[in-house]
Order: C-alpha cells, then structure tokens, then sequence
C-alpha cells in the first residue's frame, strides 16, 4: 500500500512573504525602506506564532530587496500624474433585476439614448443589473425596463472620471489608489466602473466637492513626483 504524501509545511520565509503582502501600509514602507526590521519582526513572531527571530528577519530582509527592485507606486504615479479629470452632474442609477427580459428591454433605452447623445454604463451582476444615466432618462428607463423590476432608484448622483493614458491599462493598482485614497477620506462611492482609459467614480451630490479636491490633489502630488524624479 503506497505512503500518502504529507503536505509539506509552509516556510517561515513563506508565511513572513503572505504576511507582508496582507498588510500593505508594511509593504509600503519596507518598499520605501522606513522599516524598523526588528519590530517588523517580533510583530510577525507576535502574530503567526513563530519562535525563529533570526529566520524571520532574514525573511524580512530578503523580501524588501525583492520589493525594491520593483517600486511599482512610481509606475501608478505616473500614470495618475497625467490623468486628468471630469464631472458630469445630474446623475441617476436605476437598479433592476439580472433577468434577460430586462437587458432586452433596455435596448429601446440605447436608441434614446443614441439620438439625444447623452450618457449611459450597464453594470451587470449576479443579482442585479445597474443603469447609470443622464437623470433626464431616469423615467425612460424606469417605464421601459418596468416597474416590477426595478430595485432601487438613486438620484442626484455625480459622475466623476479620472482619464488617464492608455498605459493604465498595463498597471495594476491604478484604481485602488484612487479608490482608497478616496475611502480613507470617508468619501462613499455610490458605484463604480472602468472604461478602457476612464475611472468613474459616482458619488452623491453632497459629496461632489469633496471628492473631486481630493483626487485633484493626488493627480497633483503625482505631477510633483513626476517632477521630482526627472
């Protein structure tokens, strides 16, 4: 009878790589080299129960070369440097169930929408498909999907878009810098998409202007990195 094969047990380096990674402020700050190892240590020691400080410095150590070799914020600043940005006001989402009767109905809406050249994105979910339009289509919308299959309708929205260069679209993280940056200054983002060059972020009304300041100001922290790095 053949011996079963005994999973092979994580490496320390491993589960100090895994706990690097799961924590991005550390990772960003051993990347920048603002690291104090032995405390970046003893809290990894703290937290996964391992004994070896000497085997989780080294780890430590050994991914932060690795980290530094790839400053992947740099390649996210410049793209969000030459980004610039758009709003749209009078925005609507129309929430309705994710049934095919509904996606064959709002044909009729892109024909309207087509002839009087005005905005219009489908988010399509497993539960539910979104409409985000024009508010001036906002009944259109209603009374062509139906009113037994809308969910929810969200009115006086903003649509702010970050255009950025077509080189977003070979760098990660562009949009979770945005997005976080917008998070962390308690700005609640109604919906979001992503369209080829374009980040749109809805948020409601009241929030327009503090949004829009806020990522005006990381495009231009970025442009004075861009600067400084040149």
């Amino acid at each position: 009878m053949p011996m079963k094969e005994q999973p092979q047990k994580e490496s320390i380096a491993e589960k100090t790589r895994v706990y690097i990674d799961s924590h991005p402020s550390i990772k960003d700050c051993i990347s920048k080299d603002l690291i104090n190892y032995s405390s970046l240590a003893r809290q990894i020691m703290k937290d996964l129960e391992i004994k070896n400080e000497e085997a989780v410095m080294i780890a430590c150590r050994r991914y932060a070369q690795r980290l530094s070799k790839k400053d992947h914020e740099k390649d996210i600043l410049k793209i969000i440097g030459n980004s610039r940005i758009e709003v749209k006001t009078k925005i609507c989402s129309v929430t309705a169930k994710n049934d095919w009767t509904v996606l064959h109905k709002l044909e009729l809406v892109f024909v309207k929408l087509i002839n009087e050249k005005a905005i219009m994105q489908v988010i399509q979910g497993t539960q539910a498909i979104t409409i985000i339009a024009d508010e001036k289509l906002k009944n259109d919308v209603v009374n062509t999907v139906g009113k037994e299959n809308i969910l929810r309708v969200r009115p006086d929205l903003v649509e702010i878009s970050v255009k950025s260069p077509e080189k977003i679209s070979d760098t990660s993280g562009v949009f979770s810098f945005l997005a976080d940056n917008l998070a962390e200054n308690n700005v609640n983002v109604a919906e979001t998409v992503s369209c080829y060059t374009d980040t749109i972020f809805i948020v409601d009304e009241k929030d327009m202007i503090h949004a829009y300041s806020i990522l005006s100001k990381v495009i231009e922290s970025a442009e004075a990195s861009i600067e400084n790095d040149s």
